[in-house]
């Protein structure tokens, strides 16, 4: 059993493992440490290349795409390890990555998980679209980092250079600690992609489980690897995940309201995307509610199962987001107001 297994995702990208895999092999090396290449069910040569190009890297193989929730949920049922690091296929590490973010967590029993600063390869001076200096949600649902509020990315200037606690860390880069992953049954494959990370630390959060940032370590993530962010996939899974998100996890006392009003701005998202003349945006954001709606019954049982009592709510903003960035044009994280 490895003290640590960095486990990375692979679908189709050997071009990126060709790029970014020497980085992890390079400051990765421990005999504490495991790295594993989880193949999606890959139609390049990805496997080949890295069983020619890295014969000490493990290389599990799955049949067919099970997208990021169900890959990486039937990979790590094979791999004995006290921690888990899921590493995206395009995120390139530094030296000594792997140290502060160990550190976080042998130090305090009540991290459930932690992440690294994540900063965009193309830019190194700015952070990265997911992830940033750490994940929150707003009151409607709406993820955001610190760092990145809606489009608006901020530079790194070391004004998130504390440690702190989160709402949720990036699926790009994330340490979590084996036991308690499956504690919560791992990832929702329903998911499929995209907001599965969130929802695994809510569920974490709701058994009154802590999420850190640590940014002593530094990743950068080149993004949109798999599915580009201006995707039409992405943009559906990205509204109906949201909404089982918050099928899943709200509390009672806010479940119907907040689910109604969340709604209700998707619909103004989606004639928004209309007035751009994006008609495809706007059938997608139709697609995705009735793909959530024909769903139900099943979110019903999922809901039935997952803690809400929402013991640990630090990081989940009580206004929203969209209000604060699109009206009172606040768009850095210092500028919104948490009191």
């Amino acid at each position: 059993m490895s003290k640590v297994a960095v486990v990375i995702l692979n679908w189709n990208t050997k071009e990126i493992l060709e790029k970014y895999l020497v980085s992890v092999c390079k400051y990765s090396r421990s005999d504490e440490v495991e790295i594993v290449v989880a193949d999606n069910g890959s139609s390049d040569d990805s496997v080949d290349f890295v069983e020619q190009n890295y014969p000490d890297v493990r290389v599990i193989c799955l049949k067919e795409n099970h997208g990021f929730a169900g890959g990486y949920n039937r990979a790590l049922k094979s791999i004995q390890a006290e921690y888990y690091v899921l590493l995206n296929s395009d995120v390139e590490v530094t030296e000594n990555w792997l140290d502060p973010m160990m550190k976080r967590l042998e130090n305090d029993g009540k991290i459930a998980a932690c992440m690294p600063k994540i900063k965009a390869c193309l830019e190194k001076d700015k952070f990265e679209y997911a992830g940033a200096a750490g994940g929150f949600i707003d009151k409607y649902g709406y993820p955001f980092c610190r760092g990145r509020i809606m489009d608006s990315v901020e530079r790194d200037c070391g004004q998130y250079d504390e440690a702190s606690e989160i709402f949720w860390a990036s699926g790009a880069c994330l340490f979590i600690r084996s036991e308690l992953f499956w504690e919560v049954d791992g990832f929702d494959e329903d998911f499929f992609a995209h907001m599965e990370e969130i929802d695994l630390c809510w569920r974490l959060k709701n058994l009154g489980h802590q999420i850190w940032y640590e940014p002593d370590s530094t990743v950068y993530h080149l993004g949109g690897g798999t599915l580009p962010y201006d995707n039409p996939k992405k943009l559906f899974l990205n509204f109906r995940n949201n909404l089982w998100l918050l099928y899943k996890n709200l509390p009672d006392e806010a479940f119907q309201s907040i689910l109604f009003k969340r709604k209700v701005l998707d619909g103004i998202a989606g004639f928004k995307l209309l007035s751009e003349g994006n008609i495809k945006g706007l059938l997608t954001v139709f697609k995705a509610h009735g793909a959530y709606y024909r769903e139900l019954k099943q979110l019903k049982r999922k809901r039935s199962k997952v803690s809400k009592v929402n013991r640990n709510n630090l990081g989940h903003y009580s206004r929203s987001v969209v209000f604060e960035y699109f009206i009172r044009k606040k768009r850095r994280f210092s500028d919104l107001n948490w009191r």
